[in-house]
């Protein structure tokens, strides 16, 4: 039930993020900024299928899971009798576990009184797990309405201080022969900005229009209508003065966009795979060297006070016109990647290496005219080119390496990279903008191709454990 964004075919549309800040999983990243990375983003299975995968076959009584405004915390699923058909209902428990032991009394043993002391702190933890401010609720219901069409409602609450506004979704998705149809309401809605600060946003409405991802080379389409409305607030309550993302602002905003792709193999491995031996992922089974580029252009039109957007120190941003409370704007993006794998992750040790790496262009306007003037400049030979003139015209990347360790058991690492030539008296000038995601991955062999994954983000101080189908 996850919505397919532009995951592959573009990296500058609003792909979700996985988070353990709410037992649902998924926070939307703020419009315009950066996207997640690869481990980070929200994965196609809902949140309740993924638990319940892990109790029923892999025997996890708790997934855990950590953030830095819940700390450590154990998931529970409850599979409601409801006809399993057509009809999903679980309800998912957490219990944060820092909040309850940091809630805890310290124990005063004398040793005269050590068995009153044990009966009363006893007594204290079961009064304890009573309290519902250290629990939080997940109830969520998906029906298969027909076979093209999927509803999903879920209602969330938390009994924690600082989130006592139960959280509502209601999702309609609709599949179309090669397009998929999503409308959701949401309120409060979980955003994330470039900082890793979370916002809620009272009510948001969406509706999105996409086509299918793939990997072969082609066009690709996508349109998508937001509305929000009510102030935007911090999700932590913590007295940090954070100036609210503008696109978060109330308001209305349609985003249309085209691009084009075209995939090449530079090589490809023809050499036999071992014989009567399954790779543990059958996507991670071809060694090769491939490459992909892909250009397009988007539409953006906002109406309201989201249409207040922050410019650079030069004010271009392509095809723009602004009115009092609206705005319009027109740009080309454009992205380039690189694909290597050796081995064929049969073997039970070290047969698997993989790197990925991405360059991306979000505004090739802005790209074309710093390129001009540093061509220019350099041309007529006036002056050295300034770092700013240099630094300006310099795109990000992002930056993927996965190891096999032993068996199923691989590595990963993603990371966002840039130059930055405003580092002097030093001769190094790659750095990192995202601080980067570890992940250790088990893949599921018998599934053909899925996997659990447990991921870390410094930056966001988080831990989760996720199932992941059919994803590289």
């Amino acid at each position: 039930m996850k919505k397919l964004r532009w995951a592959t075919d573009g990296g500058f549309w609003e792909v979700d993020l996985s988070t353990a800040v709410t037992v649902d999983g998924v926070a939307r990243p703020a419009p315009e900024d950066p996207i997640p990375l690869g481990l980070s983003r929200g994965t196609r299975l809902s949140r309740p299928k993924q638990i319940d995968f892990f109790q029923r076959f892999m025997s996890m009584p708790f997934v855990p899971s950590f953030s830095n405004s819940n700390g450590l915390s154990f998931h529970r699923l409850i599979s409601l009798p409801l006809p399993p058909d057509t009809w999903f209902s679980t309800l998912v428990g957490r219990f944060d576990v820092r909040k309850f032991t940091s809630s805890l009394p310290p124990r005063q043993r004398p040793r005269q009184q050590q068995e009153d002391s044990d009966a009363s702190f006893l007594h204290t933890v079961w009064t304890h797990l009573l309290n519902p401010g250290f629990y939080a609720l997940n109830f969520c219901s998906e029906w298969l309405l027909t076979p093209e069409d999927t509803l999903l409602l879920s209602l969330e609450k938390h009994g924690s201080s600082h989130d006592t506004i139960p959280r509502k979704k209601a999702v309609l998705h609709h599949k179309f022969f090669d397009h998929n149809l999503t409308i959701e309401a949401a309120s409060p809605t979980l955003f994330v900005d470039s900082l890793g600060n979370y916002w809620d946003v009272p009510f948001t409405l969406g509706l999105d229009f996409a086509s299918l991802p793939s990997s072969d080379s082609g066009m690709s389409s996508h349109f998508c209508i937001n509305h929000t409305s009510g102030s935007p607030h911090k999700y932590d309550t913590t007295p940090v003065s954070v100036p609210v993302p503008p696109s978060l602002l109330p308001g209305l905003c349609a985003k249309c966009a085209v691009s084009f792709k075209n995939n090449f193999d530079i090589w490809r491995s023809q050499a036999p795979k071992t014989k009567l031996v399954q790779p543990y992922d059958i996507f991670l089974s071809n060694p090769h060297i491939s490459a992909s580029a892909i250009i397009g252009t988007v539409i953006t039109a906002s109406l309201g006070e989201n249409s207040v957007r922050a410019k650079a120190a030069d004010g271009w941003f392509g095809f723009q016109a602004k009115g009092p409370n609206s705005a319009i704007s027109a740009d080309l993006f454009a992205t380039a990647s690189l694909s290597a794998q050796h081995g064929n992750f049969q073997k039970l040790f070290l047969d698997l290496t993989r790197i990925n790496a991405r360059v991306d262009v979000p505004s090739m306007s802005k790209f074309v005219v710093g390129a001009s003037r540093l061509a220019v400049d350099l041309y007529n030979s006036r002056q050295a080119p300034s770092v700013e003139a240099i630094q300006f015209i310099c795109p990000s990347a992002s930056l993927s390496i996965q190891q096999q360790i032993c068996g199923p058991l691989s590595f990963r690492i993603d990371c966002g990279v840039s130059v930055d030539m405003t580092k002097k008296k030093e001769w190094w000038y790659m750095n990192v903008i995202n601080d980067p995601v570890y992940a250790a991955e088990y893949a599921l062999q018998v599934l053909g191709s899925a996997k659990a994954v447990a991921w870390y983000s410094p930056k966001q101080r988080e831990f989760m454990i996720e199932l992941r189908f059919f994803e590289t």
